[in-house]
Formats: C-alpha cells, sequence, structure tokens
C-alpha cells in the first residue's frame, strides 16, 4: 500500500525538477533578440542589461520586434515597451533595462541620435505625456452624421498629437485615437 501512494509523489517530484519549457508551437522571445530590437532603436545595449519582467512567447522563432516605447524609472533604469511587428505573433511587453557603468544615462544616448527615428518619434522624458497608460478620458468618435462621445482607458502613454491605443471601459473594444488633451481624445468611425 505504501509503494502505491508514493508512485503520485514521485511523478509530481519529477515533473516539478524538469525545466519549464515553452508550449508547443510557442517560442521564447531571448534577450539577444530584444537588444537587438532595443539596438535598432537608437539605445546600444547589451543583452546582459535587459532583465525581463516575465517569460515572453512568440508564434514564431525570430520574430520582428518593435519599440514602442521608452521611460525612465526612479532607480535609473529605463522601461521599454516591445510589440511584435505583426500582432499575431506576440503579446505586447515590457523589459526593464539595467545602465551599465561604461554606458551613463541610457535615454541620454537615444535622444543624442537624430538618426533614430523610433526614438525621435516618441516622448522620452515622463513629464512630456498628456496621458498616461491605465487612465481615464473621454474619447470623441466622428463621422459625418454620428458624433459618439465615450469613457475609456489609455493603453499608451501619449503626448498632444500622438496617437494611441485606447479600450473601452469593459475592455471590449480597441481604439486608435489621438490625443487632445490630458483628458480628451479623438478618433474617427
Amino acid at each position: 500500500m505504501k509503494k502505491l501512494s508514493l508512485i503520485p509523489v514521485l511523478i509530481l517530484s519529477a515533473a516539478a525538477a524538469l525545466p519549464a519549457a515553452a508550449a508547443p508551437g510557442r517560442e521564447i522571445i531571448t534577450v539577444e533578440q530584444i537588444a537587438a530590437a532595443i539596438n535598432t532603436a537608437g539605445m546600444r545595449i547589451s543583452p546582459q542589461q535587459v532583465e525581463l519582467l516575465s517569460n515572453v512567447m512568440s508564434t514564431t522563432p525570430a520574430p520582428m520586434l518593435e519599440v514602442k516605447s521608452m521611460e525612465r524609472t526612479g532607480d535609473h533604469r529605463t522601461m521599454v515597451r516591445l510589440d511584435c511587428a505583426d500582432p499575431g505573433q506576440c503579446l505586447p511587453f515590457f523589459v526593464s533595462i539595467r545602465p551599465s557603468a561604461a554606458s551613463g544615462p541610457l535615454l541620454a544616448m537615444a535622444e543624442s541620435d537624430p538618426s533614430s527615428t523610433a526614438i525621435s518619434a516618441m516622448k522620452l522624458r515622463p513629464g512630456a505625456f498628456t496621458v498616461r497608460a491605465g487612465s481615464s478620458a473621454t474619447l470623441l468618435l466622428d463621422s459625418n452624421r454620428v458624433h459618439i462621445r465615450l469613457s475609456v482607458i489609455c493603453l499608451e502613454n501619449g503626448a498632444a498629437g500622438q496617437t494611441i491605443r485606447v479600450t473601452s471601459k469593459d475592455h471590449r473594444q480597441v481604439y486608435n485615437a489621438e490625443v487632445v488633451d490630458a483628458a480628451l481624445l479623438r478618433g474617427q468611425l
């Protein structure tokens, strides 16, 4: 009787000891791939500076990653939001970039490279954002005969004139909207 009751315990112990692997059809996005995408955006970093906040999965082994935003944090790190160029390949995710002693301020390097269109299109200073991800705002959707006013939640940081993604309060609809001011966004039907 004791031998039979130990078998499930041994099986569970063996399963817990195995390293976690990607589910079939899923590939792990590596820190090297992430560092390459951030370097392409104009911030020179090494893979050792990338800190994953969670495991990031993709449906393909080498997805094309895009840097969506960068923001300094209080501990001299930079939070970077990335997404796959093909939205069906991965979900948007964040990574933290640790400063290296040799690199100095990370965002200062990105701002000093005027050839980086991805970085120059973003507002890098946290105080420059008009709306913040997670904040509530009013979205005005206009067409020739219809004018709709919706309460939405911002999914991205944005400055006046930028287009960001927002979602309805019930998270069922996602809209692209232009930032007008801190509480008002404008979109089209």
